[in-house]
């Protein structure tokens, strides 16, 4: 009895969702991929009005709404750019990843995917620039808010540290070494490094970070060492020369690359706040 009642209202609750849709998004467009539930499923927006100002606000247009259908062909192809371009050296997408920059999985429910959109093709400043055309990077997305939507919700608030700009550092041998070429999001000093002329290195010994020391070999510290001593002995076309470091200097550069699964209290540096 107990149990039948049960689905009874679940069916009670479902119907009037399709319903709804039904009288007001189905009065302007064909119903389609009928089976997952309504239309805000995959589009949002509101269909208890038949205003389309009101009905269209937040609304997840076609081309983004892929992620609701995870086996499509799309998302299959969104989580292979996410993979090749080691989106999670720097992000967690999937609840895998190093979380040096934005929790990707926390994209539902508030994030809108032509912001997102927007922010892989014009990057912030420690953010590699792929120069992804709009469509490529549209389906990137698409993975991105598949993965959000399927990844687990944390308990509370996710704390943010917050590195200023002007805050004075000391003089360390990556700004002095690699930054003319080179940018790095660190555990400790958030972004070092001025230059685009290298690939960014951050997340570089994590097992996100494409295999692109030789041979598709990952990147360690062993391997950074030895590139540093002679680039073109591990590769004959190198255009980086030998950088020649002092044993702490090369202690410190390896120190910058460690890559946490979360900013702790105590690897908070002068001149910043977590923000709750």
């Amino acid at each position: 009895m107990g149990a039948g009642r049960t689905v009874l209202i679940l069916l009670l609750l479902f119907v009037p969702v399709l319903a709804i849709a039904a009288g007001s998004c189905g009065k302007c467009h064909a119903p389609h991929y009928e089976v997952i539930g309504s239309c805000m499923m995959c589009h949002r927006g509101d269909p208890r009005t038949d205003r389309p100002d009101l009905a269209h606000a937040n609304l997840i247009g076609g081309r983004f709404a892929y992620f609701a259908l995870p086996d499509s062909p799309v998302t299959q192809y969104g989580g292979q750019l996410l993979e090749k371009t080691g989106c999670r050296r720097c992000h967690r997408s999937g609840n895998k990843g190093n979380l040096l920059a934005s929790d990707l999985d926390q994209l539902l429910p508030g994030a809108r995917p032509g912001d997102v959109l927007q922010s892989i093709r014009q990057p912030v400043l420690f953010m590699p620039d792929f120069g992804f055309a709009e469509s490529t990077a549209t389906i990137l997305v698409n993975a991105l808010f598949a993965h959000s939507a399927q990844a687990e919700r944390p308990s509370g608030e996710i704390p943010m540290l917050v590195h200023f700009e002007g805050v004075e550092r000391a003089e360390n041998p990556f700004e002095k070494h690699c930054g003319g070429c080179h940018r790095l999001l660190t555990k400790t000093w958030g972004g070092l490094g001025q230059g685009n002329i290298g690939p960014n290195l951050s997340g570089l010994f994590s097992e996100f970070y494409p295999g692109s020391f030789k041979d598709e070999e990952r990147w360690s510290p062993a391997n950074l060492e030895k590139w540093l001593k002679n680039p073109r002995a591990i590769r004959k076309a190198a255009r980086m020369g030998p950088q020649p470091l002092k044993p702490e200097e090369l202690r410190q550069v390896l120190s910058f690359f460690e890559t946490p699964a979360a900013a702790s209290a105590s690897s908070i540096p002068p001149g910043s706040v977590v923000v709750p």
